[in-house]
């Protein structure tokens, strides 16, 4: 996500000092410019998981759903179907 023409929005927390420095410390050893670039792509990470793991499950859902509808009220047979159970059928009784 790029952000040069982007408008920008703050984004402010309080936390424990202890808990700061240990995101800094880890920011530090992530190669991370600041603890704000470091912050920044914790978020950016875990919230495209969460939301492909929450796309997987919609999916998921729907396609049970679709499933289970095609069992429960299957469509008429077309005619290529009718067709092939007529050459089995004959295959069969021979």
């Amino acid at each position: 996500m790029g952000t040069s023409n982007q408008e920008k929005a703050r984004f402010d927390t309080r936390l424990p000092k202890e808990q700061k420095q240990f995101f800094e410390k880890a920011a530090l050893l992530g190669g991370y410019r600041n603890l704000t670039d470091f912050v920044i792509a914790a978020v950016q990470s875990k919230a495209k998981e969460i939301i492909e793991e929450r796309e997987r499950i919609i999916a998921s859902q729907k396609d049970k759903e679709v499933f289970f509808d095609a069992l429960v009220n299957p469509p008429k047979p077309n005619t290529d179907l009718r067709s092939a159970k007529e050459e089995f059928d004959n295959l069969i009784s021979k």
